[in-house]
């Protein structure tokens, strides 16, 4: 590795010479044979090269692009010059669970795709000097979990997924005694049930959950609220409530032949192979099957790889865009092209063709072309007259996205607004229609990302932190980054 520049002036040249190089990867011939994680991390002589890309622009684009505006080149800074655990700590001042992120955010769409470099080169490995940085720290005792003076407040936080995790301990932080309750048997919600080991190894999410034990959270898992616990049970015991139970309702595929045998929802089949779930279903076989995939995000991606895991015979994707217009990460398609999926584009599912005894046998399917650009930016798929082709299948896997699950019938929480798509409904301020009770994430946004679910809760937890210290929510001259505690100790 070549001498270190001694200030960011010299660092602006320093991506001419160092050519991009990822994390270690396991070769897809191994790695389809298990679980465990596609890459490895960065060891500190990588990753301070690669920290040396970034030229500390004036304008930090990156920090535009990460929806926690993380403070990316300064930690990338500090990397350069072999301060990792100074980076660490900066890292987790804006992020709760960075070793997570760093592993599961799509960096190609957010700080690493608006990466000045991009025009010239290839982006700084953002997101993979993260994972070192994090690792690092948790290698070397420097992630301190003590436990905050107590306030004298309590909170009860409801779902211990992406938001829930974050909420609890920004308010632990702050003091509160929180208690946190879970439906499952294990902390981490979807980093747990739904997304693989291959990219988030379950002892990743254990580790986090027991900082949060550490930092003096009380976790209750196999509670449902509305069945084990009510709304007014919570309001009546705690100081304020906080909403974070995801979105893991299925979106439904809304064509004829739904209903036949071997047509499965994304979810239970992912949760099959991540962690036990107290209602086991059937199991879904694709042994030596012919398995299609309907949707082109990432869950789509994680079903395929998963499929290919459980000796499938081919893995196909049906996705009625374009590659480029394909809301998945380009790194996760790329794993799954290297592990032997398929890809059908500009290709819409009209019909789920049966067997004549109740399977499904093959899905009938138009061509697509690209017309006029929706609401989101991305071009909408138009269908091409007569260009209906048929597709063989023996397992259908629908991964079109979800939404929040219903309430229980005749439970308490009935009380709380939502729209008509079952997100509950928050002002700007993160407050639900009841006093002290809030909500965040993919309860109130509908399904996203980890990290805007992350960013949610934070700004969730700053407003119950005003609402109980000044009895009010809203601006009292209080920025977001006013949240953010530092490090106990």
């Amino acid at each position: 590795m070549s001498e270190i520049p001694r200030n960011t002036q010299e660092l602006q040249h320093v991506w001419r010479d160092v050519c991009r190089t990822p994390p270690p990867k396991r070769p897809a011939s191994e790695r389809i044979t298990d679980f465990g994680e596609t890459y490895a991390t960065y060891d500190a002589a990588a990753a301070q090269e690669q920290a040396r890309r970034c030229i500390q622009c004036p304008e930090a684009l990156c920090m535009v692009g990460c929806p926690l505006a993380n403070r990316i080149p300064e930690w990338l800074l500090l990397t350069a010059e072999g301060r990792f655990l100074e980076a660490a700590a900066l890292s987790r001042s804006t992020s709760n669970m960075p070793e997570i992120c760093s592993r599961v955010c799509p960096q190609d769409r957010l700080c690493e795709g608006a990466c000045i470099l991009n025009s010239r080169t290839e982006p700084v490995a953002i997101g993979a000097i993260e994972r070192f940085l994090n690792e690092y720290a948790f290698a070397h005792g420097a992630v301190d979990a003590t436990p905050a003076p107590p306030n004298g407040f309590r909170v009860a936080v409801v779902g211990a997924g992406p938001a829930g995790l974050s909420c609890a301990d920004e308010l632990a932080r702050r003091g509160y005694a929180v208690t946190l309750f879970e439906a499952q048997a294990l902390a981490g919600g979807l980093l747990v049930y739904g997304i693989p080991g291959f990219k988030l190894e379950k002892s990743v999410v254990a580790r986090r959950v027991e900082v949060l034990l550490r930092r003096g959270v009380t976790l209750q898992t196999g509670v449902v609220l509305g069945r084990d616990i009510s709304l007014a049970g919570l309001e009546a015991e705690f100081d304020a409530v906080f909403l974070g139970l995801g979105a893991q309702q299925p979106r439904p595929l809304g064509i004829p032949g739904a209903d036949l045998a071997g047509v499965h929802f994304a979810l239970p089949f992912l949760i099959q192979k991540n962690a036990p779930s107290p209602a086991e279903p059937p199991i879904i076989d694709v042994a030596g099957r012919r398995v299609i995939v309907l949707g082109g995000g990432d869950t789509a991606m994680d079903c395929l790889r998963t499929a290919i895991r459980g000796g499938a015979a081919e893995a196909v994707c049906l996705y009625r865009r374009d590659r480029a217009n394909m809301p998945g990460s380009r790194k996760e398609f790329d794993n799954s092209v290297e592990e032997g999926a398929r890809f059908e584009f500009l290709t819409a599912p009209t019909e789920l063709r049966g067997d004549g005894a109740g399977r499904v046998a093959g899905v009938r399917c138009l061509r697509m072309r690209l017309g006029a650009s929706d609401a989101g930016g991305r071009r909408r798929p138009v269908p091409v007259e007569g260009s209906e082709f048929e597709v063989a299948a023996d397992v259908v896997l629908v991964a079109y996205g979800f939404m929040p699950v219903p309430f229980p019938r005749g439970s308490d929480l009935g009380r709380i607004a939502c729209d008509a798509e079952g997100r509950v409904k928050v002002d700007d301020h993160w407050r639900t229609n009841l006093p002290g009770v809030f909500a965040a994430g993919d309860l109130s946004r509908g399904a996203d990302l980890v990290v805007t679910a992350v960013r949610d809760a934070r700004r969730a937890a700053v407003e119950i932190h005003r609402y109980l210290v000044f009895g009010q929510s809203g601006d009292l001259g209080l920025g977001w980054t006013d949240h953010v505690s530092p490090e106990p100790g």
